[in-house]
């Protein structure tokens, strides 16, 4: 049992598994298009919202803080990702890169922790999305009620679990549903689209840029570093936990290695798409936040579409710029779930095709050329999470799985170093270990600053996880000895 447990899928397996499946995914995604689909994941959730919730709950102006911390972890984390993207051009991500690193029980947990992390994702981002639909069509005279615009169960650190009076969040499960069907339709109409849309948001993101800051106001700025109230709330504990939860927002590079077996020339371009993704998207974030809370106090700044809230609020000269804010935001929201949705179910089609999921999840659709089978019960999933349940219990459900997938990540990089010295490595990691561990350590200490509850809801998902693979997946893995 023990040596089934630790069997590992040699690189040599996985590269031929891919080449010679002809009913597999098509390659056809080139540099640009995984840029592209990195920033269309990365600025979403993390930019149009999560900022304000994360600067109004823990690390007020120091937010701006908090992002260097998590791009710095992304940073360590985005290199060592790189190195097995381009070694291993396979779908999947790090629960690939696991397999043939540290064996397949901890592919197996990574797996099932990127199931969570994707799943979850998609949820977050659609119930942000869900709040800047409301947000424009109330400017335009349009009333959507509340009973169908929020999820019903609430969660506080003071109150706990109580119910909002709402029916479902509907605009969440609609777009959760719009992308599910784009995704089945094709990959590379999936990315065009995505190209179009990231255009869009870095064009809106660079007009709040320039024009909001002319309405700073430095005294929204101080002090700087909130004294803090409580653990995790302000001072230095509250910038770190800050990090945590937006970690969030960095998840887009991770997307890209999930597709690096529709790349056309994955061991040049996957690198590419995953490190100027990361760095664009980092200088913009930074950017916002310094922006947002100093245009609007942060104690101010807990509302599900922060950057609207904020035009609105200063109003006069830059009230012209809400509806194109909010206009950018539903195309961005929108291209996050599109990525995040198509991450997971390349994720599901991976562990199908290594029989640790039944069959169905790795069938391929013969005129698309996508796993639509995988892609709609992402869908179905994503559309339940997105319609019941609130946006910080799904961000920091996310962040914690990203985390832990980016440790071992990180972790894995330095035993294949030892392991496996000689393979073809198109792109190297620089300075290993240091650089591996300086990622898996910063993901740490974000892990670890996270809240009790949220460490408790990874458990019980672990557990349910092993539960599914100790009663199928060891049994019908395709490494399993006959």
């Amino acid at each position: 049992m023990t040596s089934n447990l630790f069997r590992k899928k040699s690189i040599t397996q996985s590269l031929e598994h891919d080449s010679a499946d002809a009913n597999g995914l098509r390659r056809s995604l080139g540099a640009a298009n995984l840029v592209g689909l990195g920033i269309g994941a990365i600025i979403g959730t993390g930019i149009f919202v999560l900022t304000g919730v994360a600067a109004a709950n823990y690390a007020g102006p120091a937010l701006t803080i908090s992002f260097v911390i998590s791009a710095l972890g992304c940073l360590f984390a985005g290199l060592c990702y790189a190195e097995f993207a381009s070694m291993i051009p396979v779908a999947g991500s790090a629960y690939a890169y696991s397999y043939s690193t540290l064996g397949e029980f901890i592919a197996w947990f990574i797996g099932w922790d990127l199931i969570l992390e994707y799943l979850f994702a998609a949820g977050t981002v659609a119930v942000g999305w869900s709040g800047y639909v409301s947000s424009f069509f109330e400017g335009i005279g349009i009333h959507i009620p509340y009973s169908i615009s929020q999820s019903p169960f609430g969660f506080s650190t003071q109150e706990g679990w109580y119910m909002t009076g709402s029916i479902i969040n509907f605009p969440a499960i609609f777009i959760i549903s719009l992308m599910t069907v784009l995704l089945v339709l094709g990959i590379k109409q999936s990315a065009t689209l995505n190209n179009i849309i990231v255009f869009i948001k870095v064009a809106v993101i660079l007009l709040f840029i320039g024009f909001g800051i002319s309405y700073i106001s430095v005294d929204n700025w101080v002090p700087y570093i909130p004294e803090e109230t409580s653990p995790g709330h302000f001072g230095i504990s509250g910038i770190l936990r800050g990090a945590g939860v937006i970690f969030f927002a960095y998840i887009g590079f991770d997307a890209v290695s999930t597709v690096a077996q529709e790349a056309k020339n994955p061991q040049k371009d996957m690198p590419k798409g995953i490190l100027f993704s990361l760095l664009i998207c980092t200088i913009l974030y930074i950017a916002v936040t310094a922006i947002l809370t100093g245009m609007v106090h942060y104690s101010e700044l807990d509302h599900p579409a922060p950057i609207a809230y904020a035009i609105d609020k200063v109003g006069g000269g830059l009230q012209w710029l809400s509806p194109f804010v909010k206009i950018g935001a539903i195309a961005g929201l929108s291209s996050v779930v599109l990525v995040m949705m198509l991450g997971q179910s390349r994720i599901f089609y991976s562990m199908s095709r290594d029989g640790l999921l039944p069959k169905l999840f790795s069938g391929v659709h013969k005129q698309y050329g996508t796993p639509y089978k995988s892609t709609i019960l992402t869908g179905s999933v994503s559309a339940l999470v997105a319609g019941l349940l609130p946006i910080n219990i799904l961000g920091e459900l996310v962040s914690i799985g990203t985390l832990m997938a980016f440790v071992i990540v990180c972790v894995s990089i330095i035993v294949l170093r030892k392991t496996n010295p000689g393979i073809n490595r198109p792109f190297r990691t620089p300075w290993v270990p240091l650089v591996p561990l300086l990622g898996a350590g910063i993901c740490l200490v974000q892990m670890i600053s996270l809240p009790w509850d949220t460490w408790l809801r990874l458990i019980v998902w672990m557990a349910i996880g092993f539960v599914i693979y100790f009663t199928y997946g060891i049994k019908h893995s395709k490494l399993n000895i006959k």
